[in-house]
């Protein structure tokens, strides 16, 4: 009994070192250089090829492929960012390369919160303008253009002429142009839009225009800042009839 046993314990024990020694040649042994799985690859080694050896067995993390292959073809890279003009003006046109001038200094400049407050603007300037408000029309309009819209109210009072504005609609407002000179900018803006206008002489009766008719009128105005100021205000430096 006592010699059965010793047998077989014998060969229980033969087994395990078997088993023991195959688990060892397959999953290989520990030596201490391998990397917790909640961390990231040390790059500094994963990258390079004698580390990575002839099957390339890292298991790289989200994303990683492309931050690592310029580097991997022997490339420098190069952070570039393709910025989204789309419904402000076509890739690679004259406009988009004078916004991306404009965003080479103020990268917070956005093309589409300028047009929202250039049709703010133009609504405000037109109704300052019938009203014969001076004091919006200085803040909004350069000097130049300032002093000639106050000569048409000038000359409108001195005929005791009076203009009712109505805005109906303000339908488009588009970037028609952009330049950037000596850290000038004018970006210039095509307005179309449907207005109820009319102008009284001093016993009240229609001159011009009409007090019912809806017309259509575009304008071409130009509005310029000096970029990297502290003034965030964009002024009327032109104003033309669109076509």
């Amino acid at each position: 009994m006592q010699d059965s046993f010793d047998l077989t314990t014998l060969i229980f024990l033969a087994l395990a070192v078997f088993v023991i020694w195959r688990l060892r040649s397959v999953l290989g042994q520990k030596t201490g250089a391998e990397r917790s799985p909640f961390k990231p690859a040390d790059r500094s080694r994963t990258d390079s090829p004698t580390a990575r050896g002839d099957g390339d067995n890292v298991v790289r993390l989200p994303g990683s492929d492309r931050a690592q292959a310029p580097a991997e073809r022997g490339q420098t890279a190069v952070k570039t960012e393709v910025r989204d003009w789309r419904g402000i003006a076509e890739p690679g046109s004259a406009i988009a390369q004078g916004l991306e001038s404009v965003v080479q200094v103020e990268s917070n400049f956005d093309p589409r919160a300028f047009v929202e407050g250039a049709k703010s603007a133009y609504e405000a300037i037109v109704i300052a303008f019938a009203k014969g408000d001076r004091k919006t029309l200085r803040s909004l309009l350069s000097r130049e253009v300032c002093e000639g819209f106050e000569r048409e109210i000038d000359a409108r009072e001195a005929r005791r002429e009076t203009v009712e504005t109505t805005f109906v609609s303000l339908d488009k407002a588009e970037i028609v142009a952009v330049d950037v000179k000596n850290r000038v900018a004018q970006i210039t803006v095509r307005f179309l839009s449907h207005l109820i206008t009319a102008t009284r002489n001093a016993q009240g009766e229609v001159t011009d225009g009409s007090a019912e008719a809806v017309v259509e009128v575009p304008d071409v105005w130009t509005f310029a800042r000096t970029l990297g100021t502290r003034d965030p205000n964009w002024q009327l430096v032109a104003t033309e009839a669109g076509a």
